[in-house]
């Protein structure tokens, strides 16, 4: 059964985070921009599989959508793609650590944050898609 109200609290949270990120995008704080694209894909993946009764630890955008197909749901490929990109920017984008000098702003520009951007914005409306195809399906 499609828990709506579950799906709504997390999508809107992702759509939130969305336009968080666009807004450090605007500031040019783009390492942090490229982070909040992850988390805004990643909360509309939460939203979509939570409402479907899935619970997963982890941040893995990649591994949310492996679940979706697990239960039925088809996943184009360019999805995975996009989910790929995004979690490797899940620690990259906010710690040191991540590279062998400098700190993360330093590897993050405009054009990488626009594209990561460009990415979430399309994993949330193909979580939208789904939601909508589950609630005309009466599940």
């Amino acid at each position: 059964m499609f828990e709506g109200s579950e799906y709504e609290r997390w999508i809107k949270q992702a759509e939130r985070t969305l336009r968080s990120a666009e807004r450090d995008l605007e500031y040019k704080d783009y390492e942090w921009a490229s982070f909040k694209a992850q988390q805004a894909a990643e909360l509309a993946m939460k939203a979509i599989t939570r409402a479907l009764g899935i619970t997963l630890p982890g941040h893995s955008i990649t591994k949310l959508l492996k679940a979706l197909e697990e239960h039925g749901v088809k996943v184009p490929d360019e999805m995975y793609n996009m989910a790929m990109e995004l979690d490797r920017n899940y620690i990259t984008s906010r710690y040191p650590l991540a590279y062998s000098e400098g700190s993360p702003y330093e590897y993050y520009s405009e054009d990488i944050a626009r594209k990561l951007i460009n990415y979430a914005k399309e994993l949330v409306e193909f979580a939208k898609r789904i939601a909508i195809q589950k609630v005309e399906d009466g599940e």
